[in-house]
This record gives structure tokens, C-alpha cells and sequence, in this order.
């Protein structure tokens, strides 16, 4: 059985993953599942695609096997794209995701709801040793909501509501928010490649 190694230590990204590619016969193994402990690859890149390219081509040299990795964020256009490639870290370090929704919502306050349309964007970067690194996006529109609501997810998702639906992400039922997520579409864009193989 082929194998793909996901440069991550996220639990939920991984099992998703896991589901993924056990569909096309390839297994997934998580940085988790691996008894040699891979140092954290610093994401130094100004693009999402370049942080996706140097974790994984990193993980792949260190390993000698094909690895996937990726990177991912919220851009919001009143913003001008931010928190963007400082997601995760947008209210400082550590990471908090608490503090950065409070950051985003005092930065909206004067924002009409009209303006407040956002994206989750997520890169997949799939890296083979000797060969070219494939990268694939995927996208998730929505708005910014003015309060936080909803329990499930993690990071923006209680003040992103994805276009189409009246309820944000954390309101969302997991398997709904897993079919329309950014990293769903990046995900069956990768799909197309992987039939091509």
C-alpha cells in the first residue's frame, strides 16, 4: 500500500486526511504516528504557499518519502487580506485563538455588515522526493459575523458564517462544515491529481 506522510500534529486534520486517502488505497501516517520526532519547520515564506512548500519539502528530504503539508488562514477584505499568513499568531504569541477573534472583532467594529465578506484559504502542498512539489487551494467565502456563536471548531470559526448559510462555522455540524470547509475544496482538487497518477 502506498503511503503519504501529513506534516501535522492536529488530531482533527489528521484524521481527515486519514479518511481521504484510505479511500484511494494510500495510507496516511501523521507526524503523530511516527516514533522519530520531526523538529517543528519555522514558516518563514511571505505566501501560503510557500509555508505549505518548506514544511513539507523539509519533512519529505528528512524522511525520503512523499509528504503533504499545509497552510492555511482567514484573509479578510476590510482587512486588506489580514490576519492572512498571521492566523494563527494574529494577536501575538503564544497562540490564542481567543485573543485573535477578540483582535478581528474590536478591528470590525465600524465595519457595515454590507463590507465584512471574508475567506478561509487553505494550500496543500504535496512533496515527492526528486520530483516538483504540487501545490493545490481551496477556498470557503463567507462573512464576518459582529459575535461569537457556536461550540464545535476551532480558531475563527465562531465569527466566520459561510455564504449560504445563517449560522457560523462552530454552529455548524461537523460533517456539514466538512464538506464545505477550505480544506474540503483543496482536498478534492487534490483528488483530480490523484487520478492523474
Amino acid at each position: 500500500m502506498k503511503q503519504i506522510i501529513i506534516a501535522t500534529k492536529n488530531k482533527g486534520k489528521a484524521k481527515e486526511f486519514k479518511e481521504f486517502f484510505s479511500k484511494h488505497d494510500i495510507e496516511a501516517i501523521s507526524l503523530l504516528d511516527l516514533e522519530q520526532e520531526i523538529p517543528d519547520v519555522e514558516e518563514t515564506g511571505s505566501t501560503f504557499e510557500e509555508n505549505a512548500a518548506l514544511k513539507a519539502e523539509q519533512i519529505a528530504n528528512l524522511l525520503k518519502t512523499p509528504v503533504l503539508a499545509d497552510d492555511s488562514g482567514l484573509m479578510i477584505d476590510a482587512l486588506d487580506g489580514r490576519p492572512g499568513l498571521f492566523s494563527a499568531r494574529y494577536a501575538g504569541e503564544p497562540k490564542n485563538d481567543q485573543a485573535n477573534i477578540r483582535k478581528v472583532l474590536e478591528e470590525m467594529q465600524e465595519v457595515p455588515v454590507s463590507e465584512r465578506t471574508a475567506r478561509f484559504i487553505c494550500v496543500l502542498a504535496v512533496a515527492i522526493p526528486g520530483e516538483n512539489t504540487i501545490f493545490r487551494t481551496g477556498f470557503c467565502e463567507g462573512t464576518i459575523s459582529n459575535l461569537e456563536k457556536g461550540e464545535n471548531g476551532f480558531g475563527y470559526d465562531p465569527i466566520f458564517t459561510p455564504d449560504g448559510y445563517e449560522v457560523t462555522m462552530a454552529e455548524l455540524p461537523a460533517e456539514i462544515k466538512n464538506q464545505i470547509s477550505h480544506r474540503k475544496n483543496a482536498i478534492t482538487q487534490l483528488e483530480k491529481w490523484i487520478h492523474s497518477l
